[in-house]
C-alpha cells in the first residue's frame, strides 16, 4: 500500500508554487501552458514516486524541465521577416519590473533565482531542480542576482 496521498491534494498544496516558478521562468503567457503541460507529467509518472521522496522538490523538477522545453520549442519558431505591428501590451504585473530582468537571465540563473525568490527553496532544492551541485546551484543564483543588481541599480 502506498502512503502517497491523492494527487488532487499534492495538486492543491503545490500548485501556487509550481505557477510562481513557470511565470517568473517562462513569462505569464506561456506559464499555464507549462503548468498544464507539469501536471500532466506528474499525474503520468506520479504511480512510480518512490516513498519518502520530496514531492515539492519533484514537481518543481519537473517544472524546470517544462520551462527549459518551452525555451528551447520558442528558440526553433520561425522568426517574423517584416516589421510586426505595434501593439498595446496590458501591465501583467510579474512580466514587468523585476521579473521582466529576471526573464533576461542565462536559463540556470534565471531558474535559480525565480526557485529561490518564488518558492523560498533553500539551495539544496534549486540544485536538485536543476541538475547541478549545490555549490553550482549557489553559483548560478549568486551571479544572477548580481546581474539583477547591476541592471535595476
Amino acid at each position: 500500500m502506498s502512503s502517497l496521498p491523492p494527487f488532487q491534494d499534492l495538486l492543491d498544496r503545490h500548485a501556487d508554487d509550481v505557477l510562481g516558478f513557470l511565470v517568473a521562468a517562462v513569462g505569464p503567457q506561456d506559464a499555464e501552458d507549462c503548468f498544464q503541460e507539469t501536471f500532466l507529467s506528474a499525474l503520468r509518472a506520479y504511480p512510480r514516486f518512490g516513498e519518502g521522496g520530496n514531492l515539492r522538490g519533484w514537481l518543481l523538477t519537473i517544472a524546470h524541465r517544462k520551462a527549459i522545453d518551452h525555451h528551447r520549442a520558442r528558440s526553433r519558431r520561425a522568426k517574423p521577416v517584416g516589421d510586426a505591428p505595434e501593439v498595446a501590451v496590458e501591465d501583467r504585473g510579474p512580466s514587468t519590473g523585476i521579473w521582466a530582468a529576471v526573464a533576461g537571465l542565462p536559463p540556470k540563473q534565471r531558474t535559480a533565482v525565480a526557485l529561490r525568490f518564488a518558492c523560498d527553496l533553500p539551495h539544496s532544492e534549486i540544485a536538485a531542480a536543476i541538475g547541478s551541485s549545490e555549490q553550482a546551484a549557489r553559483r548560478s543564483l549568486h551571479e544572477g542576482i548580481k546581474k539583477l543588481r547591476k541592471e535595476l541599480a
